[in-house]
């Protein structure tokens, strides 16, 4: 009986073992949750965050040091310097977090932290220089192991002497009992040289738009590859709730290689690379994200927030020493057509159980009913915004800095109260006589400018609110504000770039030689503009007139690098890079980019901020052969171009553009002077936008006239607009038709010049307005139906009198046989033909003033190859 007992005792201990040999990847990710959600008394108690494990290897532990963020979506960094001063390699990972209170985390290596504080918040940058992603987490990823031989590179001369850590917290509901977080990593370094070294490339997608209720959209990512040879061994996709595969491929000859293929609603580890992928030199890389925007009610893009989506993979690689390469990225689509080839794997979803996708996104149940509430805020927030996008740009002629006596004005801002703040030159010209043809200033006899030079006004009434910059310019140009509200100039006859603090006289950051043009990293020739990072803080100027490129510098001057060359005029076409008087920029910090108004190019450029990488160009006809100025505001690029040539048609002009696109979606003209050298541009978000004219002395304000959603409907073969109140109607003008005679037109201009001059004016009689013109032209129109049946009978539709047939004629469209009323209303200023007939808005027919033998305002740069463009 003994024996029996025991060998089904055996049996049992045998039969469990097996089960537990045939464990499921639930259980496998279930228990490392489960270890990981301890870990907050743990980090508050070590005092110890350096471990040794023999003479040569050490663990660093890199933790939030008890952190409770206060609202969702916050990041928070923190940072640890590397604790040796040799090179060292950190060859293993492991994490600390959970997705109950993390969404994600980066790791970054560089020299110098944004901050020295315990944390802070991220949004005032990661790193004051370069940096590089060494590691990402999230959705209670297991730890990434790196091969045997391979190390990211850290310390000593070339690698980073600070990790900082990145942490996403998006929901905060776990927080309500106000404990602390210490989410984290620990890395395993070693001082042993490793033969080969680890880097990261970030493959993103950064313009995809899901519609709603959209069952496919596809997110395509291709790069040509330049580089030494790179050998691929782990891989991650992300993005968030719609995502449904992340697929990345080598393409070589035109056969496809997988590298992964994974659906992001699983845990974000870093998985390996089932077979070793190798990539060379010309060799494409290319990903597919497949989202699905089923259950949105609104267009979903690319951002930040739980609430936005993203399109990442990332690919760890190793290269050899000599090569090695620690950081790479790829953001655009270089071969759409290649996508026609891809396996079709990359399109089939791949399906998760509802208990892994409950597990990884690691939410309470109170928690998803937050994230309810705010998916449906951020659904009506962003209906709003594509509302507000059916809008047409109009001059404010209730402005009154029209009239103000400036000098040539170069640069406009706006500051954290959407106060206008000019840069202008006084009683100093540019002119032929400025410059020597080494770019050195000729007339510095008259002294800096005595006039305040920077001047904020009220953007309502152009009320002077405050000045500065009395003698301190010669040449003003550039003018931008940063987050702490310092303002940035350039000066083209100093050849230098300042910062300057609201109430200090003296300037707070100088770079460059005053007086002396150069092109090295200390010297400027005639810089154009700059722009400040509210992320990083890091600096950008366009350097210049003389000089075809776009520099970086640190937080506090130091240079960091610099891309771009000039334009090759004898091979044709531009090249993306290549500039032609880098003019104007602006920071997209919503997708990390820089975009430039290349001049005399006539184009847009977009690059990477941290690589100065091409992304994408912006060209329109439209444009003409020169683009001054860029302003952004989230959605929208704002641009203006330069008078036409000789000979060609197109007017100067102001353009409303769609970013993601570069699609135009409006144009604009004032209504009051003319454009002479429209030099800069500025917007806020309210899209009321300020055109400062260098030849005119002249700022002019436009604001959005209509806000309205349009609806075209046919009944009966009849078209009829709905036309759905949404914000304050104002006056509407379409460009080529400036002047009218029609009495409704002008009852319609009386009526909007009143609401200008008085706010009281309710709703519902703006509304009834509106409406009786459309109620009296049906009532006639069913006044004319009765008469024909009654006068005629069944004929009357052939037999109209002479005085209803003239009544027709001055609403039927254009040889047509019925009534289109779209074709009516386009007629009429207030309103838009948008669900009717396509109307161009870049047929203006104004024309060149060509006489410049009395134009003492004129700016010049060095004589140019004729025709010469003109400097500004």
């Amino acid at each position: 009986m003994a024996g029996l007992f025991n060998n089904l005792l055996v049996l049992f201990f045998v039969f469990q073992s097996i089960c537990l040999g045939f464990r499921s990847p639930l259980s496998v990710f279930k228990r490392y949750k489960d270890t990981s959600r301890s870990f907050s008394s743990e980090c508050l108690g070590s005092d110890q965050p350096v471990v040794s494990l023999g003479l040569s290897d050490f663990a660093l532990d890199i933790r939030m040091p008890g952190v409770t963020p206060k609202q969702s979506d916050t990041y928070l960094c923190m940072s640890v310097p590397l604790p040796v001063d040799d090179e060292a390699y950190v060859v293993d990972f492991k994490p600390h977090a959970s997705m109950d209170t993390v969404h994600h985390m980066l790791l970054f290596g560089c020299n110098e932290p944004s901050s020295t504080e315990n944390y802070w918040d991220c949004d005032e940058g990661t790193c004051k220089d370069k940096s590089n992603i060494l590691y990402a987490w999230a959705r209670n990823a297991p730890p990434t192991r790196l091969p045997k031989g391979v190390g990211f590179r850290v310390g000593g001369e070339t690698g980073g002497r600070f990790f900082v850590l990145q942490v996403h917290y998006g929901d905060i509901s776990a927080f309500r009992d106000k404990h602390k977080d210490c989410s984290g990593v620990t890395l395993h370094l070693t001082h042993q040289k490793q033969p080969l070294i680890a880097g990261m490339y970030l493959m993103m997608s950064v313009n995809t738009v899901i519609p709603p209720g959209e069952k496919v959209v596809d997110a395509d990512i291709a790069c040509h590859y330049k580089r030494f040879p790179m050998h691929l061994f782990a891989y991650r996709v992300h993005t968030h709730r719609l995502g449904k595969v992340v697929s990345g491929y080598r393409v070589r000859n035109g056969q496809w290689t997988l590298i992964g293929r994974q659906s992001p609603q699983l845990p974000q580890a870093f998985y390996p690379v089932e077979h070793p992928v190798d990539v060379s030199y010309d060799d494409t890389l290319a990903a597919r994200c497949v989202f699905s925007g089923e259950g949105r009610t609104t267009e979903t893009h690319i951002g930040g927030t739980a609430n936005d989506e993203m399109c990442n993979f990332y690919i760890m690689y190793y290269m050899e020493a000599k090569h090695a390469v620690s950081y790479m990225t790829c953001t655009q689509n270089a071969n759409p057509e290649l996508f026609r080839n891809i396996p079709q794997e990359a399109n089939i979803p791949i399906q998760i159980m509802s208990d892994m996708l409950k597990m990884t996104h690691g939410h309470h149940e109170e928690t998803k009913d937050s994230d309810k509430s705010s998916l449906l805020q951020q659904a009506k927030k962003e209906e709003e915004e594509i509302l507000e996008q059916n809008f047409h740009i109009e001059e404010a002629v209730e402005w009154p800095g029209l009239d103000l006596k400036l000098g040539q004005i170069s640069g406009l801002a706006l500051d954290a109260e959407n106060n206008l703040v000019i840069f202008h030159r006084g009683d100093h010209v540019w002119d032929e006589n400025s410059f020597d043809n080494t770019f050195v200033y000729q007339q510095r006899g008259l002294g800096p400018i005595e006039q305040s030079t920077i001047l904020v006004l009220h953007p309502s009434n152009a009320k002077l609110l405050h000045s500065l910059g009395k003698s301190l310019f010669y040449l003003p140009h550039g003018l931008s504000i940063d987050k702490n509200g310092n303002y940035w100039v350039t000066d083209v006859a100093l050849h230098q770039v300042f910062k300057l603090g609201p109430d200090k006289k003296e300037p707070l950051l100088t770079l460059g030689v005053a007086l002396q043009p150069g092109s090295d990293k200390n010297h400027f020739c005639q810089p154009t503009d700059v722009a400040v990072d509210p992320n990083t803080s890091s600096i950008y100027v366009s350097d210049g007139y003389c000089n075809s490129r776009i520099i970086q510098f640190s937080p506090n001057g130091l240079y960091v690098m610099q891309w771009g060359e000039g334009t090759e005029t004898s091979l044709g076409r531009a090249k993306p890079g290549q500039f032609h008087i880098p003019h104007s920029l602006a920071l997209i910090p919503d997708f990390s980019q820089l975009c430039v108004a290349d001049r005399e190019n006539g184009r847009i450029q977009c690059f990477r901020l941290e690589t100065g990488e091409f992304i994408r160009e912006i060209k329109h006809k439209s444009f003409g052969r020169e683009l001054f100025a860029v302003s952004y505001v989230p959605g929208l690029l704002f641009a203006v171009n330069g008078m036409p040539y000789p000979g060609e048609a197109e007017p100067v002009q102001g353009f409303v553009m769609n970013f993601s696109t570069g699609e135009i979606i409006d144009t604009f003209i004032p209504l009051r002077k003319s454009f002479e050298m429209p030099h800069d541009v500025v917007a806020s978000e309210d899209k009321t936008v300020f055109v400062g004219d260098v030849h005119a002395r002249a700022v002019w304000k436009f604001a959005s006239t209509e806000k309205m959603e349009h609806r075209s409907v046919k009944k009966a073969g009849i078209e009829v607009q709905d036309i759905k109140e949404s914000g304050t109607i104002v006056e509407g003008r379409l460009k080529n038709n400036p002047e009218s005679t029609d009495p409704v037109k002008k009852q319609e201009k009386q009526h909007l010049v009143q609401q200008h001059t008085s706010t009281g004016i309710s709703f519902v009689l703006i509304t009834t307005l509106l409406i009786i013109p459309v109620v009296v032209l049906l009532a006639i129109l069913l006044f004319i139906r009765w008469r024909k049946t009654a006068v005629y009978g069944g004929d009357g539709e052939h037999k109209l009198d002479s005085s209803s047939g003239r009544i027709l004629g001055r609403v039927r469209g254009k040889g047509s046989g019925g009534l289109n009323l779209g074709n009516f209303f386009a007629s009429h200023k207030s309103y838009s033909r948008k669900g009717f007939d396509r109307v161009s808005t870049e047929g203006s027919d104004q024309e060149k003033d060509e006489d410049e033998d009395t134009d003492s305002e004129e700016e010049c740069s060095a004589p140019q190859t004729p025709p010469a463009p003109s400097s500004s």
